[in-house]
């Protein structure tokens, strides 16, 4: 029976019941399948909850323990826990702790962003597969030093660029650059509004010196995947943004709020691809959209979620492709239970990836410096808007000793 049947039928079984019609030894369509492999989760607040409970809807490995110095972010882990399991959570004292327990094959970091790369040093000492959550880190250098680990690393170093499995970018990849539906992309544009960052532990993610700022922490999965469409390196980095709406009167621990609430970036590649990027995060909704244009077609690719209630449409992909090919309209989905485990179901298939590179063997998916020139792309225009000029990646490279990237 394949992995997906299982978990349709399970969540059959346990939505009406028919679960506990039987014991254990009798389960079949019910029954789960034995882990593989043990995880344990550094950071548990939102997105480590998020890993946990995708972890063990995938199924094929479990969640071991957990190290969080936050005591309610401990709690949460354990409630998270709960619902899927009744063993017993182990609690670690310390990262090391964490890393170094013989009976654990991976590790999940879940940190804050200007904390990976502290974390991954000492993770990195232990030899044992790592999911590193994105941004890889906030500075230019910190993602090139990690990308620079990830590179002589025997085991798995994946990097948590989950919006590249997502059903809309899914589909988007396999037309644009698989199946060459559009021709030789030409433009790239991409959008996203949204609401406001969420509160986190210490509100870190409201501080540029912590998060990286905005166009880093939020948005360096959009950077991804438009470098990913280019197929090239940036060269040129534009970007006007500003706090409109969102924290001008929050004040925390930290003093005042210094991130940006909306942003346009403009992106210029070495063979010629431009690209945009216009984010808004004060909006009632949430709603991303890609555009690519080729020279034999055009691609629009949305998701929204309203809050509405009601089943309105809530992803679509239109192909154009006028007399080349047929063209066509769809609307890519996961099952809703995969959907609900998080980021539309883009974690469950990130970690579905990840189980599987640790049994082959081989990474495959974003690289770590796919992660490291998402980062140049969200640094070079954090700068941009602060200095009002375009970016010259070589310049700015050139600045942190890296111009032998380009």
């Amino acid at each position: 029976m394949s992995r997906g049947k299982e978990i349709r039928s399970r969540e059959f079984a346990g939505r009406y019941g028919h679960g506990d019609l039987v014991e254990e030894k009798d389960k079949y369509l019910f029954a789960r399948e034995t882990p593989h492999y043990r995880f344990n989760v550094i950071g548990t607040g939102t997105m480590g909850l998020e890993h946990i409970r995708v972890t063990m809807l995938e199924g094929r490995a479990t969640i071991h323990g957990v190290y969080d110095p936050a005591s309610l972010s401990i709690e949460n882990a354990k409630k998270t826990f709960a619902n899927w399991s009744a063993d017993e959570l182990t609690i670690y004292d310390s990262i090391e702790a964490a890393c170094s327990d013989p009976s654990v094959d991976g590790i999940i970091i879940c940190t804050p962003n200007f904390t990976h790369v502290d974390v991954v040093r000492k993770v990195a000492a232990a030899g044992k597969h790592i999911l590193l959550e994105k941004p890889v880190a906030t500075t230019i250098e910190d993602a090139y030093e990690i990308a620079g680990i990830a590179d002589k690393y025997a085991a798995i170093f994946q990097v948590g660029l989950q919006y590249r499995y997502k059903a809309i970018f899914t589909e988007a990849i396999h037309e644009a650059l698989e199946r060459k539906t559009l021709g030789d992309i030409k433009t790239i544009s991409m959008v996203e509004q949204r609401i406001p960052f969420l509160d986190k532990v210490g509100q870190w993610n409201k501080y540029s010196q912590f998060s990286g700022g905005t166009l880093v922490e939020k948005c360096c999965h959009y950077f991804d995947l438009i470098n990913h469409f280019a197929q090239s390196k940036p060269v040129q980095v534009y970007a006007s943004g500003s706090a409109a709406v969102n924290f001008i009167e929050f004040e925390h621990e930290h003093g005042k709020s210094d991130i940006l609430d909306n942003a346009m970036v403009v992106i210029v590649y070495e063979n010629g691809i431009r690209a945009n990027f216009q984010l808004s995060m004060f909006s009632p909704m949430i709603y991303e959209e890609v555009v690519l244009c080729g020279d034999e077609g055009h691609l629009k690719a949305w998701e929204n979620q309203d809050f509405l209630p009601g089943s309105a449409l809530k992803s679509q992909i239109e192909i154009h492709a006028g007399e080349s090919r047929p063209s066509r309209i769809t609307s890519p989905s996961y099952p809703v239970i995969i959907e609900e485990s998080g980021h539309s179901g883009a974690t469950f298939f990130e970690h579905a990836k990840f189980v599987d590179n640790i049994g082959t063997g081989v990474a495959d998916g974003p690289t770590p410096m796919d992660a490291f020139w998402s980062v140049v792309v969200g640094v070079a225009a954090e700068e941009s808007v602060a200095r009002g000029e375009i970016i010259e990646i070589s310049k700015l490279l050139d600045e942190k000793n890296l111009s032998h990237l380009l």
